[in-house]
């Protein structure tokens, strides 16, 4: 569509799309906020008035439409108006932060900022730096939410009015959408915008598949509504003999859900049976609206059968982005499944603006403390800004989607966690320390294992032990970012212990080979051993994966000839020969494994994607060539995945430094009190030993027994193994492979 208004019909539009802006607001306004939201629109205006959008229009229409998704869809005060009619003129004009802060003060001026620091970053990225964008973007949630709120309502605008664009433009901003800007929409209560972002993002990825379900949406519409009132005229009657006042309105599934949905279950789009659900929409006081629901509740079901599987009580038990509803799915007439939604005005509102419509039933105080909880929730997940930018998102994201479910604690108090959590979960939900000595939990009074998955309803008590610590293989079943970030940096601290001994030891080891270990020596080793920082030597000499056999080829390489040392000196860079002691330790991808049991198995590298050590891949079983190995973001992944789930094999890189390997132990000797306590304490001790199981049994004086231990190499097995054999009594260690 061209673009082709006069000036004088430009600046009518300009007013009209102002006067729009005010008249559509959620909020009322005073005269003071009326004169601060003018102001700011007379500066935006001036300071935009020769710029123009990809479509020809004035970019003036792109703030006012911005700070209208703001005032209606999203529900926000004047500051966040002000703020979306600027938003874009410290990136693109004259005016100045400073200029900005001495016209509308500190408020406004640090959301501004925080859109500009956003935008600064727009530029042509990799997936690592757009992580990176995202990440910073998270981050501002630490300085104000509306940077964020804005930043949708802006991502929406862009998304709404992108058919100017070139298609590898659309491409790029539509799975920038899909892959953060929509779930953020959804942890934020804002469905309607989410639900838009989701379709728009389809649009312009898959667009066949879009116009192909939107056509099919189109074609059933009038059968539908006819649908929709024959059903309402069935429950009206009862409804307004009980008095009540209400609306039933119909909603369809969005086109990108409908997709979502044709994908997970493989079916048709004829073969999805809820389409739309029945949303009834009634007039309550705070004190009566729970029970104005299951009265309505009882009479949708006296005229229709229940589905008992299919409830949802989202009222009782609201979701931890604010959300109340009652769902019910029902036999609808000509044998139709059909979902009914039953919730008061104020529940649509919340459910329809988030969180600024739950906090406009509070007082101010309310209104603070409750945003201030909700904006803790969601700085939890941003803990640890100094990891990976790529493993930050990824867990951000972990919390965005998740579905909800509710355990109890042991005195009753109930929990929301994300579905698929686990008991270890739970335990870090109560407190960090809870979580790092867990070790095992009670769950319905049943004794499980910290891995095993919880379910709503479950009432869970923890087991701790002071013994107990985190390691690595608690990150392949937690789900929960806060678990995550936690237990990555236990370990992180773990691996800087165990460096500090690995340095004394290298030390002690190189003192008998007539060597002072000094910068130079760290970082002739390091360069040996192919590593990256000294603490990544010293924490592999801790582990005992660099022994004294492999500290005798870098000697022999290293006296091999001084000529070839020097030279190396030579061309060494004045970087490597820094003595880099960085706070980490270095993850050495040296190793593929496929599946649960974490097996190595031959494979080949996809050449539609290239993964190189570190990505996050899975493997797929082809028909002629074995295991191909696909990075998860390939193009080709989506496909595969869905249309041949069944070949898809799990599969990580790992540092085989850092895998735990199980091993038994078989013991004899003689019997006596105290005996098994002196065994364990000796394994408690053994840095990186963690104890699996142990089984003793004695007779007539003499015992035997087996106990299972996780190591990280033979060395550690055998510094334990010599451990045992001084404990008085024992007389004999043997290494055995099946019970």
């Amino acid at each position: 569509m061209t673009y082709n208004l006069s000036i004088e019909e430009e600046n009518k539009e300009i007013a009209r799309r102002y006067k729009d802006l005010l008249k559509g607001a959620y909020q009322s306004f005073s005269v003071s906020d009326k004169r601060e939201i003018r102001k700011a629109f007379d500066i935006a205006v001036e300071a935009h008035k020769n710029q123009r959008r990809k479509t020809g229009e004035p970019y003036i229409f792109h703030p006012i439409a911005v700070a209208k998704i703001v005032a209606y869809e999203i529900g926000l005060d004047t500051t966040s108006i002000v703020a979306a009619l600027l938003h874009d003129v410290v990136e693109d004009t004259e005016y100045t932060l400073e200029d900005i802060e001495r016209l509308f003060g500190e408020n406004v001026g640090r959301i501004v900022n925080g859109l500009t620091k956003i935008s600064h970053l727009k530029k042509e990225q990799n997936a690592s730096v757009q992580a990176e964008n995202f990440r910073k973007m998270l981050l501002t949630l630490n300085d104000d939410v509306r940077v964020i709120l804005i930043k949708i309502a802006d991502r929406l605008h862009n998304m709404q009015t992108m058919d100017a664009m070139p298609q590898d433009k659309q491409v790029k901003i539509s799975s920038e959408t899909l892959y953060i800007y929509a779930p953020l929409a959804h942890r934020l209560g804002l469905y309607n915008i989410k639900s838009e972002l989701e379709n728009l993002g389809l649009k312009y990825t898959e667009p066949e598949v879009y116009n192909d379900i939107l056509d099919k949406i189109t074609q059933s519409t009038e059968e539908q509504n006819i649908y929709i009132e024959s059903f309402s005229d069935i429950i009206r009657e009862s409804l307004n003999a009980q008095g009540f006042k209400y609306t039933i309105k119909g909603r369809r599934k969005s086109i990108y859900s409908i997709r979502k949905k044709m994908l997970s279950q493989g079916v048709t789009y004829e073969e999805i049976y809820d389409k739309f659900a029945i949303r009834v929409i009634y007039k309550s006081t705070l004190k009566n609206e729970k029970f104005d629901a299951w009265k309505i509740y009882s009479i949708v079901t006296d005229h229709f059968i229940p589905n008992p599987s299919r409830l949802r009580d989202w009222i009782s038990q609201p979701k931890s982005t604010g959300y109340e509803s009652l769902h019910i799915t029902v036999m609808g007439p000509k044998g139709k499944w059909v979902e009914v939604q039953i919730r008061s005005e104020r529940m649509n509102e919340i459910a329809e603006k988030g969180y600024a419509a739950h906090y406009k039933y509070k007082n101010n105080n309310e209104r603070e403390s409750g945003l201030d909880d909700w904006l803790n929730k969601i700085k939890d997940s941003l803990e640890n800004p100094d990891g990976n930018a790529i493993d930050f998102v990824e867990d951000f994201k972990l919390n965005l989607y998740a579905k909800e479910i509710f355990v109890f604690t042991p005195g009753g108090d109930l929990k929301a966690l994300p579905k698929n959590a686990t008991a270890l979960d739970f335990a870090f939900s109560i407190h960090t320390q809870v979580g790092m000595n867990c070790r095992g939990a009670k769950i319905n009074g049943k004794l499980k294992p910290i891995s095993h998955e919880l379910f709503s309803g479950d009432q869970v008590e923890i087991i701790t032990s002071s013994n107990q610590k985190p390691n690595v293989g608690w990150l392949d079943f937690v789900v929960t970012a806060r678990a995550r970030t936690r237990i990555k940096n236990a370990l992180k601290e773990d691996q800087k212990k165990i460096a500090e001994e690995g340095k004394e030891i290298l030390e002690r080891k190189l003192r008998h080979l007539k060597i002072t270990l000094s910068e130079s020596v760290v970082n002739e080793l390091v360069n040996f051993f192919k590593l990256k920082t000294s603490l990544d030597l010293f924490y592999r000499v801790g582990i005992g994966s660099i022994e004294n056999p492999q500290l005798k080829e870098f000697m022999a390489q290293r006296n091999n000839s001084f000529m070839n040392f020097f030279k190396k000196r030579i061309k060494r860079s004045p970087k490597n020969n820094q003595f880099t002691d960085k706070e980490e330790v270095a993850d050495n991808f040296d190793s593929l494994v496929f599946g649960k049991e974490e097996e190595r198995l031959d494979f080949k590298m996809a050449p539609c994607c290239n993964p190189i050590p570190g990505d996050k891949v899975f493997g797929f079983v082809t028909i002629n060539e074995g295991i191909k190995v696909h990075k998860k973001d390939c193009p080709n992944a989506i496909s595969l995945q869905s249309n041949y789930a069944y070949r898809i094999m799990s599969a990580k890189w790992i540092d085989s430094t850092k895998q735990e390997f199980k091993a038994i132990l078989k013991i004899y000797g003689v019997d006596h009190v105290g005996l098994v306590n002196q065994i364990t304490q000796v394994i408690s001790k053994n840095m990186n030993v963690n104890i699996h199981g142990i089984n003793i049994s004695g007779h007539d004086g003499i015992f035997d027994g087996s106990i299972t231990v996780s190591v990280k190499n033979k060395s550690q097995l055998q510094k334990l193994s010599d451990s045992i054999k001084k404990i008085e009594g024992i007389d004999s260690v043997e290494r055995i492979y099946k019970h």
